[in-house]
């Protein structure tokens, strides 16, 4: 459905953050993204949304296509037209409205309007909390609902391709696994098709058919998940344990290495 091909991203006219970035995401599958801070996620997904423009960044090299068909100088309102939706990292919902009108708002590039009400209750069948407190402002709402909201606003537009930025950001980890759980069953009961951006890899590798690592605007390791649970580089640097399973403190392991293993 979405395939990016050496893909370069440049900010300012000198800042390249994306260096020939190239993944795939399947029809109707799920594809993590992992890789920390900095190493490029979150431009990528700016990169498909078209919403590079606004921060002076802008592809310089590659193709981005979906459903065949080239993306990547399109404007976001007409990204969003083609079925792609992203979920914003920080959630960024329409504060000063509620539950409902937030969910309503999502619906605008939609022309069955006779159709929304019954979205509506899907997204409050998914999200029995937001139904709970569909009159409350949205500015009100714990950063667990708000993420919530922000899911179920996307699912209003009915998207094709649902992207979503760091969904687990800030949350705390029984709400964490919440959520994921109803992007798992988003994805298998509407068949939409999700690329997700993640740091937290153990949550991310729970739901995802196929991941992709990311570091310094290259991808360097792909798999399916059980087989990248099984690299040493993955278990250590992004599961959090060492050779023997047992836990290692980040400031115990050398930057070097990995860069050595990864990208020689």
């Amino acid at each position: 459905m979405l395939a990016l091909n050496n893909v370069e991203v440049i900010y300012n006219d000198v800042i390249l953050v994306l260096k020939g970035m190239s993944l795939e995401v399947p029809q109707g599958k799920i594809v993590a993204l992992l890789g920390s801070n900095g190493a490029g996620k979150s431009t990528t997904l700016k990169a498909i949304s078209g919403l590079l423009k606004p921060e002076d960044g802008e592809v310089t090299d590659g193709e981005i296509l979906f459903e065949g068909e080239k993306i990547h100088e399109l404007e976001a309102a007409n990204v969003v037209r083609r079925g792609i939706f992203q979920v914003m990292e920080g959630r960024r919902v329409f504060e000063h409205l509620d539950v409902e009108q937030n969910l309503i708002a999502g619906s605008y590039t939609r022309s069955d309007r006779q159709n929304v009400r019954q979205d509506i209750d899907v997204v409050y069948e998914y999200f029995p909390r937001l139904k709970e407190r569909r009159r409350q402002t949205a500015g009100y709402l714990s950063g667990g609902e708000q993420q919530m909201l922000a899911i179920g606003r996307a699912l209003m537009a009915r998207p094709k391709l649902m992207m979503l930025d760091e969904p687990s950001l800030g949350l705390a980890p029984l709400l964490v696994r919440e959520i994921f759980s109803i992007i798992r069953r988003i994805n298998q009961e509407q068949g939409t098709t999700i690329l997700l951006v993640e740091q937290n890899a153990r949550i991310a590798l729970d739901v995802a058919d196929y991941a992709y690592i990311m570091e310094n605007g290259r991808i360097v390791l792909t798999g399916e998940p059980a087989q990248l649970r099984d690299n040493a580089d993955v278990r250590e640097f992004y599961l959090g344990l060492n050779e023997v399973g047992t836990r290692k403190s980040y400031r115990d392991v050398k930057h070097y290495k990995r860069r050595k293993r990864w990208l020689s």
